[in-house]
């Protein structure tokens, strides 16, 4: 109570408040009180302020005991009532008292109790005492009884030493025995905890013992089937040495918890994936527009090295010099060409093959390759797959990858190759960017080399990088393989373990399309001709070469420096032109384009495109468009003037421009 006691009074006469509040003050009490005289007025007042005791006249005429008893009760405040009578008999007022059973006491007008009532008040009180004490007992027996059945959580009743006597459905399943198994002790508490997970029990025990209460803790209990199950429990001591335990099984948690972290492992892939994607899409825009720059160097290094060569006599002194020029220059075009293959711009023809019989080709190739220190496994496969690539491109896949396993086996080892028809699924394309779900065949190249360290895998694609010794290596071999996979859309992965060896594991679309039967083109006789050339070249060198090449084989050549001159020739040109030989890629109009202009007034007129690399105006994702003929940079005089004597025979697979509308894609 606050020290200052406030009085709610239920009565007509001004005189008695006083009278009652007078006894009141007695006490040493400093005494606030409200006189209401009827039911309003007390709501009222009970609403307004909280109060310490209420007190009810029983003879008032307008208010009556029990309507103040009603409102106490409707109010739900746990009040303190004093009747207070002077003309209520003794018997009368124990009755009342018994027949409402609150606690209130009767007093006379001067606040006395009566005596014949003291000693029912003291019963009222007890049995009240006794009736609240049971209805808390049974709502919480009812709330037990509920959230035991509820299933939401295990409860179990056992004693201190872990000896259960008793256990809710809800842990009967969660643990996998029977409640007569637990009962009966055939298993005690300490059964169910893992071995290492004992202390926690042990330390909780203590804890409990000490303070009453175990605070939650996280461990895991066996079921009867020997599994685990993850769960969270509390425990509260009832009645020495009785404890309740509850018990939460946090399986879907773990499970969600684990799916979270899957989640978010499986982002960070695909963001490291995206980054590195997208670093090696930018090397590869830089390697192949230096190739390209480069390959127009080349192509008049070549030819001028040519030209020098055919016109000196096989004896003169700088004829030596001259083919160590060109050697250099035809190694340089190589790794150009491999640049062209990393970053996707390298032409390539696809065919249709059987990926098992090609490898079987090439059994005696990589045997020699791996020499005689290392064993040479080919697995047949179940089911033969086919796909579409380039057949020499997929070759120099196969002896990339055999050559890097050769390296990593000094001291000799076991290859292994194995190709099988597989189905990708969506999860494994979420995490291998940019694969898309579908039928692959895979080829699958492993050996028991040295392997790689996990920073050695994140950049072995990489130009250039290379873990060999100066000198002894360029770093383009897996970035080749790289470029011809992606070009293929495909896919290449790579398992690799320090000591133990790795795999290389390359997927390829699979196909459905017949095998296409491979014929070599036969050689032209003779590389001369009289033929009317229109050549349209922007870079000036290159173009000079190609003229000169042309026109010492016989040739009428008319240049062009770009697209717009080679229409004003082509309107102007009162005779036939039979061959364009163009450049791809060229400001304001591309090659392809070019051609498609002139196709309308010339169309006997045919085409051969020439580029140090391809883009999209000729190539679509690496296609080659099968009605264009190609030659690829660094143009040589043998190279060029073959290329140009099988177009204008038709003895190339390619003869005609057959160019789609302005617009939509090629291939």
């Amino acid at each position: 109570m606050s020290p200052v006691l406030r009085v709610l009074m239920a009565e007509d006469s001004a005189t008695d408040a006083k009278l009652i509040v007078g006894e009141l003050r007695r006490g040493g009490r400093s005494v606030e009180f409200e006189r209401v005289e009827t039911p309003e007025a007390m709501r009222a007042a009970l609403k307004r302020q909280p109060w310490d005791l209420v007190t009810s006249d029983w003879s008032m005429p307008k208010f009556s005991v029990p309507a103040a008893l009603a409102i106490l009760e409707e109010s739900r405040l746990d009040l303190p009532l004093i009747i207070v009578s002077g003309t209520i008999g003794e018997e009368a007022a124990v009755e009342a008292m018994r027949a409402g059973a609150h606690d209130y006491v009767l007093k006379d007008k001067l606040g006395r109790l009566t005596p014949a009532v003291e000693r029912e008040v003291r019963e009222a009180k007890e049995r009240l005492a006794h009736r609240r004490a049971e209805e808390a007992l049974r709502a919480s027996e009812v709330r037990f009884s509920r959230l035991s059945q509820a299933g939401i959580i295990g409860i179990v009743i056992a004693d201190v030493h872990g000896n259960i006597s008793d256990a809710n459905d809800a842990y009967l399943q969660m643990v996998g025995y029977s409640r007569e198994e637990l009962v009966q002790g055939a298993v005690r508490w300490a059964d169910l905890t893992p071995p290492e997970l004992a202390d926690l029990g042990a330390r909780s025990v203590e804890q409990l013992q000490a303070t009453g209460v175990a605070p939650p803790w996280e461990t895991e209990t066996f079921r009867k089937d020997g599994s685990r199950v993850p769960v969270l429990v509390g425990v509260a001591m009832l009645e020495y040495p009785k404890t309740i335990a509850f018990i939460v099984d946090l399986t879907k948690r773990k499970q969600a918890e684990a799916g979270q972290r899957q989640a978010e492992q499986a982002l960070r892939q695909s963001e490291e994936q995206l980054r590195q994607a997208q670093k090696m899409e930018a090397v590869g825009r830089l390697a192949g527009g230096v190739a390209h720059d480069f390959n127009n160097v080349l192509s008049v290094i070549l030819s001028y090295a040519d030209f020098i060569l055919s016109d000196l006599k096989p004896s003169d002194p700088l004829c030596s010099d001259l083919g160590e020029i060109s050697k250099a220059a035809t190694r340089a075009a190589g790794l150009t060409r491999q640049l062209l293959m990393f970053s996707r711009q390298q032409v390539f023809e696809p065919k249709v093959i059987d990926l098992h019989e090609a490898l079987t080709g090439m059994d005696k190739m990589i045997q020699r390759i791996l020499g005689e220190d290392v064993a040479f496994l080919s697995l047949p496969p179940k089911v033969s797959g086919r796909v579409k690539v380039d057949p020499s491109h997929i070759e120099q896949v196969i002896l990339n990858l055999v050559v890097n396993a050769r390296d990593a086996m000094p001291t000799g080892g076991q290859l292994t190759i194995e190709t099988a028809n597989v189905v990708l699924d969506g999860s494994y394309a979420m995490s291998h960017l940019p694969t898309k779900p579908g039928p692959y065949v895979m080829l699958a190249v492993s050996d028991t080399g040295t392997g790689m360290d996990r920073e050695t895998q994140k950049r072995i694609f990489e130009p250039f990088f290379t873990t060999k010794e100066m000198g002894k290596g360029t770093g383009l071999g897996l970035s080749t393989v790289f470029g011809i996979v992606q070009q293929s859309c495909g896919n290449i992965w790579v398992y690799s373990e320090l000591g133990k060896g790795t795999t290389f594991k390359v997927y390829l679309p699979r196909v459905d399309e017949e095998v296409d039967v491979l014929r070599p083109q036969a050689a032209p006789t003779s590389l001369r001709g009289t033929e009317t050339i229109l050549l349209v070249e922007d870079e000036e060198q290159v173009r000079t070469i190609a003229l000169n090449i042309l026109r010492r084989q016989g040739y009428q050549v008319i240049p062009a420096q770009n697209a717009g001159e080679a229409l004003l020739i082509c309107e102007r040109h009162p005779g036939g032109i039979d061959l364009l030989l163009t450049d791809v890629v060229m400001p304001q109009m591309s090659g392809p384009e070019l051609a498609k202009r002139l196709a309308q007034t010339r169309p006997e007129m045919k085409v051969l495109c020439m580029s140090g690399y391809t883009d999209d105006s000729i190539v679509r994702h690496g296609v080659l468009e099968t009605g264009v003929a190609f030659v690829q940079k660094p143009l040589t005089p043998a190279l060029l003037t073959r290329k140009v004597r099988q177009v204008l025979d038709g003895d190339d697979v390619s003869t005609r421009i057959q160019l789609p509308d302005r617009g939509k894609p090629l291939g």
